[in-house]
């Protein structure tokens, strides 16, 4: 079975929403076959993560093969895992949790407080715009290059470094 871009799939493909309450996750099988679960977020009775669980029982289910809570997963089974929480982003929208910074395009840093005149009353003159999200802001001097398999990148590694304010290196 190939993954929609003609390449063969190799192992196991895992999308997973971790939310506050259930973790909902969709994997694709390497024959092709399809697997939809979910779990609770948090139940330290039965398992310590709700991602890792859910992969740890399509395995199980799928190869036949037994994988213990407490051991290492064999990532040569998987072939990719994307994921995303909303317990991440209602910390950020009810303003919980850690502090965040935004990193954005050079000449950029300014676009959330501009905005894009999407309001209500458009010809209102009280405007009330919310606080932004974040407590930093850095511009990123970038580029997107398209993946290559056959090139090699010539990394200019002079570019200068910001700390985070969580101790990252960016």
């Amino acid at each position: 079975m190939d993954e929609g871009n003609g390449k063969p799939r190799r192992g196991f493909s895992f999308a997973i929403d971790r939310g506050g309450t259930f973790t909902d996750v969709f994997a694709m099988c390497p024959d092709g076959t399809m697997h939809v679960s979910k779990l609770l977020s948090e139940d330290p009775a039965r398992y310590k993560d709700a991602p890792r669980e859910a992969i740890r029982r399509v395995l199980e289910e799928v190869t036949g093969n037994r994988y213990p809570q407490d051991a290492p997963l064999p990532s040569e089974l998987i072939d990719s895992i994307r994921m995303g929480t909303t317990v991440a982003t209602n910390a950020l929208l009810e303003r919980q949790g850690e502090p965040c910074a935004l990193a954005i395009s050079a000449g950029f840093r300014d676009l959330l407080h501009i905005g894009n005149q999407a309001r209500p009353s458009i010809f209102d003159l009280s405007i009330k715009k919310p606080d932004v999200l974040f407590t930093d802001v850095l511009e990123v001097e970038e580029r997107v290059i398209l993946e290559q398999d056959a090139d090699q990148l010539n990394i200019d590694d002079t570019h200068p470094r910001k700390k985070g304010i969580t101790g990252e290196t960016v």
